[in-house]
């Protein structure tokens, strides 16, 4: 006899808070691929051009006080959409952070640099994270800091980089 507490076996998770799983014999798939899609759709960069990389080795964000400001509401619900899908994309972290340093006062400059890295995502939708079922996890972390780095407003930047594996 079954208590009334016990929760009935309903399969493997498959979508959980925007994260997809994909569970295979040697291991997991994470993305959030369909999120991904929608969020492109709302922001009406579905069609947008793909890019290669998120950001431009040459652009350089600043304050920009002479360029013409743009709607706060869009900028922030881009970086807020932009910060989740981190999740399961370590590899924006950086440059999101970077831009999201001037939500307070979004210029042009900075809305067309979050819209690169929405031509980016585009490009990259279908990218995984891959735990293998069968290997250690062992986590190597590295740390890198620029005191006073950033020349518009002398604030420090750094980044990390986490390995798992073997």
């Amino acid at each position: 006899m079954q208590s009334k507490f016990e929760m009935s076996h309903m399969g493997e998770l498959i979508y959980f808070l925007c994260l997809q799983t994909k569970h295979m014999k040697d291991g997991i798939f994470i993305n959030q691929s369909k999120y991904v899609k929608e969020l492109l759709k709302r922001f009406g960069m579905k069609n947008s051009g793909s890019k290669r990389n998120p950001m431009s080795t040459t652009t350089f964000l600043d304050k920009n006080e002479n360029i013409k400001s743009v709607d706060q509401k869009i900028y922030r619900g881009i970086i807020g959409s932009l910060l989740y899908i981190t999740a399961s994309r370590p590899d924006i972290i950086f440059i999101i952070c970077l831009c999201a340093r001037y939500q307070s006062n979004p210029k042009e400059s900075h809305l067309k640099a979050v819209k690169r890295i929405l031509g980016y995502i585009n490009n990259t939708v279908n990218y995984d994270l891959f735990y293998p079922k069968s290997s250690t996890f062992d986590l190597m972390s590295y740390s890198d800091a620029d005191f006073a780095g950033c020349k518009s407003d002398k604030k420090s930047t750094s980044d990390t980089y986490h390995f798992s594996g073997h």
